[in-house]
């Protein structure tokens, strides 16, 4: 055992230990735990049964039956087809009345304690779903009553595209990894944009829009087809993010050079700021984990330049170092951007180097790797506002944003901070 921050750690994950409740090391102050209440306390069994549903006790059953049930029925189909299923399950979820109700009672986490502001917005919480597992705009809704404090939709390009051939993704699960060359397989921006108008003015989370470049369109119409896409897309987002780091597009991660990387975030600002003219539109941009440190650096000090609102880090890594799966297994997967645990330790490396450079002028978000509680309050004292996920969402099931930000409110508690925002960057203040 070890600390951050203040705070015992334990090393171990959920993943790997689902007879363990979260953060079963911090007593709970509201003394409520699953029982159905003091005898002769008078409260009604209705609200005993809501206080089932919050407890911890209810997260662990929610992810056994996903781990050894729900998980091995979907290893039955290939990653594509299954996470297919999945997005029609949380659509039909949507379509049933009641669906989205029912959906916040089994799985949202509500705490004052974990709200934060940024990026001129209130967020519910710190928790978020990263860009790439709702690419169309179809089921943010149904996400966000999973207790996603903030859905990020995409990554959408100006024109509708295929992507690349199929098999396109891959799991790891050695490894709580995957490996996915997609190649913004999308329906474009038109469409996209059509859907989030059907949906405004009913959503109670934040919605972030990542943009991409179109693969048809060439270096010197890069910035053009990001203007298309921003023009349509800007009315229905709370924050937009400039993806110039997928490495599953030819020549997108060229576009992280500083020198091309400028004009391109300065007419994206422009455009927001002319589509939306009644509020602003947040900024970010979204890099690799694969840059040298020097271009971190180099973005860093962009951003504080241009007066960017904030950096996502880090994307997937095209790097295969350090993986426990069978080589030829690998191998046999073929090129593609890697996610999951193994891209965390680099990862947080950037973070830490950009809150070096930047602290709390430029918000960061970081993702990648992130799969417990321990991993989201490590990325929180060394910097990130936010945090995001996507493959350990696949590896582990809708009650992970919920059992996160438990654990996030109950190190809070421990650490004696009296909001999310003192946390933020702590190790760092503290010379950790």
């Amino acid at each position: 055992m070890y600390k951050l921050c203040g705070v015992p750690k334990v090393a171990s994950r959920v993943s790997d230990r689902p007879l363990e409740w979260p953060c079963r090391g911090f007593e709970r102050t509201n003394g409520a735990r699953g029982r159905t209440g003091a005898r002769g306390s008078g409260r009604p069994r209705e609200i005993n049964r809501l206080a089932l549903l919050e407890s911890p006790r209810h997260d662990g059953l929610a992810f056994m039956l996903y781990r050894f049930l729900i998980r091995p029925l979907l290893y039955l189909l290939p990653a594509e087809p299954a996470h297919h299923l999945g997005l029609f399950g949380l659509r039909f979820a949507a379509w049933v009345p009641g669906g989205l109700w029912l959906l916040g009672m089994l799985f949202r986490f509500r705490d004052p304690l974990l709200g934060v502001e940024a990026l001129g917005l209130r967020f519910p919480n710190p928790v978020g779903l990263a860009a790439g597992f709702d690419k169309d705009a179809k089921v943010h809704r149904p996400l966000e009553a999973l207790g996603f404090g903030f859905v990020e939709v995409g990554t959408v390009t100006a024109h509708g595209q295929v992507g690349n051939p199929r098999p396109r993704l891959f799991r790891l699960p050695q490894d709580r990894a995957l490996i996915n060359r997609m190649g913004f397989n999308n329906d474009g921006s038109e469409v996209a944009a059509a859907r989030l108008e059907a949906t405004q003015g009913t959503r109670e989370g934040v919605l972030g829009i990542n943009i991409g470049k179109t693969k048809k369109a060439s270096e010197s119409e890069a910035i053009a087809d990001y203007v298309l896409s921003t023009r349509r897309l800007a009315p229905f987002a709370d924050y937009f993010v400039v993806n110039v780091s997928s490495p599953n597009t030819p020549g997108l991660r060229d576009l992280q050079a500083v020198e091309r990387l400028r004009p391109l975030l300065v007419a994206v600002r422009e455009t927001l700021d002319s589509s939306v003219q009644d509020r602003k539109v947040a900024l970010l941009v979204k890099i690799a984990p694969d840059l040298a440190d020097s271009d971190v650096d180099a973005v860093a000090d962009l951003a504080l330049d241009l007066g960017l609102d904030g950096i996502i880090a880090t994307n997937t890594t095209i790097s295969r170092e350090g993986l426990a799966s069978v080589a030829s297994h690998v191998e046999g997967c073929g090129a593609g951007g890697l996610s999951g645990e193994p891209v965390a330790r680099r990862s947080l490396e950037v973070l830490r180097r950009l809150y070096a450079k930047v602290g709390q002028d430029v918000v960061l978000v970081s993702v990648g790797g992130i799969g417990d509680t321990d991993e989201a309050w490590t990325r929180i004292c060394a910097g990130a506002t936010l945090v995001q996920f996507y493959t350990s969402f696949v590896y582990q099931g809708p009650s992970l944003p919920s059992r996160i930000n438990r654990g996030i409110r109950d190190r809070l508690r421990a650490s004696g901070h009296k909001s999310l925002q003192e946390a933020i960057g702590c190790d760092l203040r503290s010379g950790v």
